[in-house]
């Protein structure tokens, strides 16, 4: 076997090791991301409930109500997280018709007007924005 053979069976066996470097992190990222995409919310709070149970199925009962109390507690703090989710959201659109009404109101109309504060007010809330 001559030298220049001995490079090139190195050479291929290298782009043959980058080939399959690259093949397996492609994999893996795929692998990830349908890891991460199963986990539904649904599915976190269904794991949590049945891991919870076995866990205080399998201790000594101390007390008698407790462990409801934090169960309960737990989910209500689940819940809550849930409806600041949602009430971001519709902040984020109130704040666009805000920012449309403000467009269409003239700036110079408002601050001749006595009432002006009223009117903006009320342009705000007709608008939906409050």
């Amino acid at each position: 076997m001559s030298f220049d053979e001995s490079i090139r069976r190195v050479r291929r066996a290298e782009l043959a090791l980058d080939a399959s470097t690259r093949k397996m992190t492609d994999h893996w990222q795929q692998l990830r991301q349908t890891w991460r995409d199963a986990w539904t919310p649904g599915r976190i709070v269904i794991a949590g409930l049945a891991s919870g149970f076995v866990i205080g199925r399998g201790e000594l009962p101390t007390t008698t109500g407790s462990g409801f109390i934090n169960l309960v507690s737990a989910v209500s703090g689940l819940f809550a997280v849930d409806q600041a989710g949602d009430v971001a959201e519709e902040v984020a659109g109130d704040g666009d018709a805000v920012d449309d009404v403000a467009e269409s109101v003239d700036a110079d109309d408002v601050v001749a007007e006595e009432d002006a504060p009223v009117r903006a007010y009320e342009a705000l809330r007709q608008s939906g924005a409050l």
